[in-house]
């Protein structure tokens, strides 16, 4: 075949001695000719194939034609209700979306409601702020410490993001509670954060460079702490100016859908959090993942890995993909929705609403072949999470093997199937990475990992990376 006729017309070049091995370092003209020749631009298909490529989007050329409309959007296993889609926008907080809606339907049944959503511009806020004092204590921990030691690199290179998981999730709503959409709403920057990241990034830096000026200068640990409320201040100061002030209280009322006005009362964030959620428990939730580079049925944890300093870091079960589609199918027929994190850029068609290993035919049209697997993808970091969705639903054939799933998106309605993205099994097992279930929907042999003691990993390890 073309695809291997360069490297048949190299070794036969090189074993004639047309090429030495020396030379076979840099790019040398024997080496050029050899590949040029294997191109051969004068071929009619070659042409052709240039043409089209050259001229067009080659993602509309890779589209696999035989594939398109071949799966429907029906599920037998669903969680209901179906709730309003979010739209997270020019924004990196999936997690947070994720983590809201996976826990709407409780919401929505427990009150009778027909939309409900929470403010996630409120927790955003507290995010961005309890990130900032991580990153300040991370600075204090190793103020004496050279510009260049790993730890203190990393944590210049991003002191705060949008990005996360489900732990910081729970850990701002134990700490901070929760309140709807109306007592917090949206503004231009909780919406496009861009602008909001860039100034904070720029004064957390600059912060960080003083408390190690203070080190410099023999101040005290207390001293430098008594400075880091001042440094907060700052902080809390941009927030609130981009953000919004979030409530210690506000005043509520909603309509059923029996069109019956509840009473307005006045809630804290945590009374109210109490109220909706009745049956939450954060704690039960466990995360697991499949990371093929890792042993399987081990506890792992990724240090610093938290928004919250006194909170939880990121702690997982590694397993393979078969126990996660398990723990997925008990807790969707058990009607509770999961957080889940894939790579969802791979294979996606968003206008069918479908991600399918047969969406995009890169082999064909390139006559090149793609080989890596999911571990390979995952060492050379050409795949990791990076999207965060709720986990709702899932179809089976008639030995209740899973054939496909859905994820509720936080897009908007405009994307994908109506704001839902549909993959197939086959897709799950390559770009599926984590699920959060709750722990009654897990065996005895996954749920007798979490006694172990955790395995650490660097918050710079290249499978997180991507969630940041």
């Amino acid at each position: 075949m073309k695809k291997n006729i360069v490297a048949l017309i190299f070794m036969a070049t090189f074993i004639s001695g047309g090429l030495s091995a020396q030379s076979t370092e840099g790019v040398t003209p024997e080496m050029m000719s050899a590949i040029e020749k294997a191109y051969d631009a004068n071929d009619v298909a070659t042409k052709a194939l240039t043409n089209a490529v050259s001229n067009n989007d080659v993602k509309k050329l890779l589209l696999n034609r035989t594939n398109v409309g071949q799966t429907d959007h029906f599920f037998k296993y669903r969680v209901l209700p179906k709730p309003n889609i979010t739209d997270q926008k020019k924004s990196g907080r999936c997690w947070m979306f994720t983590s809201m809606n996976m826990l709407r339907p409780s919401v929505l049944t427990g009150l009778n409601l027909s939309e409900f959503e929470f403010s996630q511009n409120y927790l955003y806020f507290w995010d961005l702020f309890e990130k900032s004092n991580l990153f300040f204590e991370i600075m204090i921990k190793n103020r004496a410490e050279p510009i260049d030691n790993r730890e203190v690199n990393w944590a210049f290179g991003s002191p705060i993001g949008d990005g996360g998981v489900w732990i910081g999730f729970a850990n701002l709503a134990q700490k901070y509670g929760l309140v709807p959409k109306t007592a917090m709403p949206e503004t231009v920057h909780s919406s496009n954060t861009r602008a909001l990241n860039s100034v904070l990034r720029r004064k957390l830096r600059e912060h960080g460079i003083t408390i190690r000026q203070m080190a410099v200068s023999k101040k005290s640990e207390k001293e430098i702490r008594n400075a880091k409320i001042g440094m907060l201040g700052d902080v809390y100061r941009l927030l609130c100016l981009h953000l919004g002030q979030p409530p210690k209280e506000f005043t509520w009322r909603y309509e059923d859908k029996n069109k019956k006005v509840s009473e307005a009362k006045t809630y804290t964030p945590q009374s109210f959090m109490k109220v909706v959620l009745p049956n939450l428990e954060l704690d039960n939730y466990i995360m697991l993942m499949n990371d093929p580079t890792r042993d399987y049925y081990k506890l792992y944890e990724i240090e610093y890995d938290r928004n919250v300093m006194e909170g939880r870091n990121w702690k997982y079960i590694n397993l393979p993909n078969d126990a996660l589609k398990k723990a997925a199918l008990a807790s969707i027929k058990g009607n509770e929705a999961m957080y889940a994190s894939c790579d969802v850029g791979k294979q996606l068609n968003s206008e069918e609403g479908l991600a399918s290993m047969d969406n995009y035919d890169y082999e064909s049209l390139f006559g090149v072949r793609f080989s890596m697997d999911k571990k390979a993808r995952i060492l050379s970091r050409q795949s990791g999470s990076s999207h965060g969705m709720a986990l709702v639903a899932v179809d089976v054939d008639g030995n209740e093997k899973t054939t496909k799933w859905q994820f509720e998106n936080s897009w908007g309605k405009k994307h994908g199937q109506d704001g839902y993205l549909s993959f197939t099994d086959e897709w799950f097992d390559e770009y599926m990475f984590r699920i959060v279930v709750l722990k009654k929907f897990l065996d005895k042999k996954v749920l007798d990992v979490l006694t172990q003691d955790p395995i650490k990993l660097p918050p710079w390890d290249p499978m997180f990376s991507m969630d940041k």
